[in-house]
């Protein structure tokens, strides 16, 4: 069985993730945004960072090793430059450790409250979309597959 830490984030970990969070979305008071370093959305982060671990670790070592070890007594401009510059170049990293944070950001019910969403989930009772121009897929739809069809038994199969 895997030790606790590795299955998830420690404190120092989530500190750290806190920071990070808080840089990348901060509050905003006169929309009544709270921040991503909020801590029932700070919790959510934590909760939901699943199979994205060993990756969203990468990405807080890396955004530590890039700051020098100082990130926390950055300032928040200074924060903000540093995780733009290593964003751009962060891969599979920078993607899961946006995931885990944006996801659980819009999840919370004061953020869609503020957007002008119901705090609900999508489903079942959806939203009305609107329609687009569903002739640009017919480029699509005419081409040939370029997949293997598992639904199709080969002749030496049968």
């Amino acid at each position: 069985m895997a030790a606790a830490s590795e299955t998830r984030l420690s404190a120092a970990e989530t500190d750290a993730l806190r920071k990070i969070a808080g840089t990348m979305v901060p509050a905003d008071a006169v929309l009544g945004m709270p921040g991503a370093d909020d801590p029932a959305i700070l919790d959510d982060i934590v909760r939901s960072v699943g199979r994205d671990l060993p990756l969203v670790r990468e990405a807080l070592t890396a955004i530590a090793t890039k700051s020098s070890g100082v990130f926390a007594e950055m300032d928040q401009a200074a924060r903000e430059g540093l995780i733009n510059d290593w964003y751009a170049s962060g891969g599979a990293p920078a993607v899961a450790l946006g995931r885990a944070i944006l996801g659980a950001y819009y999840r919370d019910d004061r953020v869609l409250l503020a957007l002008g969403h119901e705090a609900r989930a999508p489903f079942p009772k959806g939203y009305v979309l609107e329609q687009g121009d569903w002739s640009l897929l017919d480029v699509v739809r005419g081409r040939q597959p370029f997949w293997r069809d598992d639904r199709v038994v080969p002749i030496e199969d049968r």
